[in-house]
């Protein structure tokens, strides 16, 4: 494979270091011992909110009339794509039954967690999409209690148009609270929910680790690091398009990395010139976040064929994958490693951030190679089990017994040999295993 990089990132997405995974151990540890006192705590010193943590229906009957009705037909249209999206989801996963051997039948039940938190991230952006991608995938999933919470602004509680947001999606609490407390509030049960059995949604270093803390005492989506996002792009592609897309990503943050993956050095090139371009005429604050993540997480990467980029982003395993390139369906059939695919320029990262369909909540950090974003198949459980008859359990019974034995586990082969014993009283059998001490356990 050839590849060379016409820039070079100088830096690597960050997640945090020591300082914060200590910060958010202390956090926790007295979140968790003190409850409620130490989550309003945080919330007047982290937040500067000291009011309700509680959402009640006079909040929402405020930011519901403060929502323009424009805006709230835009949120019910992005939440009906997803719900209809994750709903499709949904149809494919079935129970099942099948019989192992005559009279002995075993299967699958597809059974979704009692209760999840959504984490909805706050602060200068209103992530009203992450608000939709959570609550409608768990309550399409049949989650019977929802809990939704995102940071207040001072003076002001959860931004209106998240809360219509919450509201519209179905979350049966909501609550104004970040950050670390936020997650603590829903993972032990604070203000009225209950202890979620999973949690998930998008959120900055302190909530990625917090999760990642608390993985295992309850389910997770995904440790999330920063967005990151690839562009494969031929010589037929438009470099105001693939340019305009990498520095839209961009603006998420300082160590956000963009990927530009190309055959086509003249288009390299002019992407090159026109992605500062554009940083400049974004509001300040954006203009900041592209133009850190572009001076050093960006890449460009010139490759002789179309088979090289693809190999590049099978090894990067972007969060998102644009293909701006001939023949689609072949790179839909090649392409392995990916959050989210996005093929053609007629699509961009932008409508799945927003109100395609698919969720938005993706593997970053090359964790694509391993698995999938949100879906209605996190909120679920796949248990098995299993029934027979005498005779079906028979011959089961029989390989357990000789298979355990030769394992050294006599208690196990016990169970299955007091059943034959039971079960056919007058037969002959034969459940010793050659060179198996039965005296051993």
């Amino acid at each position: 494979m050839a590849v060379r990089y016409l820039k070079q990132a100088t830096r690597t997405a960050e997640t945090g270091g020591d300082e914060v995974r200590a910060r958010v151990a202390q956090m926790l540890h007295e979140l968790e011992t003190e409850g409620e006192s130490a989550a309003r705590r945080f919330a007047r010193e982290l937040d500067r909110w000291d009011g309700p943590i509680e959402v009640d229906a006079e909040t929402l009957a405020a930011a519901r009339a403060a929502v323009p009705e424009r805006l709230q037909n835009d949120i019910r249209f992005a939440h009906d794509n997803i719900r209809r999206f994750a709903e499709a989801q949904r149809a494919t996963i079935r129970d099942c039954e099948i019989e192992i051997v005559p009279g002995f039948r075993a299967g699958q039940r597809q059974i979704p967690v009692r209760a999840a938190g959504c984490y909805v991230p706050g602060g200068r952006y209103s992530h009203i999409a992450s608000a939709i991608m959570t609550i409608t995938t768990a309550r399409v999933a049949g989650v019977a209690d929802i809990t939704a919470c995102a940071p207040p602004r001072p003076g002001v509680g959860i931004d209106p148009a998240t809360l219509f947001t919450m509201e519209v999606c179905g979350a049966d609490h909501m609550l104004a609270i970040g950050g670390v407390q936020g997650i603590a509030a829903m993972a032990f049960g604070m203000f009225g929910a209950p202890k979620a059995d999973i949690l998930v949604g998008p959120g900055n270093q302190y909530v990625a680790e917090a999760k990642r803390s608390l993985y295992g005492r309850l389910g997770i989506d995904l440790v999330a690091g920063p967005t990151d996002s690839m562009v494969i792009a031929d010589a037929s592609a438009d470099p105001d398009l693939v340019a305009a897309d990498l520095v839209g990503q961009a603006e998420h943050g300082y160590n956000s990395p963009v990927w530009l993956v190309t055959t086509d050095q003249e288009l390299a090139r002019a992407v090159l010139a026109a992605a500062p371009r554009l940083i400049a005429a974004l509001p300040n604050f954006n203009a900041g976040n592209a133009a850190a993540a572009w001076r050093d997480c960006a890449e460009v990467i010139l490759c002789d064929d179309r088979e090289d980029m693809a190999q590049v982003a099978d090894r990067y395993a972007p969060e998102h994958l644009q293909v701006q390139a001939a023949e689609p369906d072949w790179w839909l059939a090649r392409l392995r490693a990916y959050g989210s695919l996005f093929l053609g320029e007629e699509t961009t990262v932008a409508f799945g951030d927003k109100a395609a369909g698919p969720n938005h909540v993706l593997p970053t950090s090359g964790s694509a190679r391993y698995t999938g974003g949100l879906s209605v198949h996190k909120f679920m459980k796949t248990v098995t089990w299993q029934r027979a008859t005498r005779e079906g359990a028979r011959p089961i019974a029989e390989a357990t017994a000789r298979i355990s034995r030769l394992e050294g586990m006599e208690g196990h082969a016990r169970t299955a040999e007091i059943r034959l014993r039971k079960f056919f009283p007058d037969a002959a059998l034969d459940l010793t295993v050659p060179g198996a001490d039965r005296s051993s356990a």
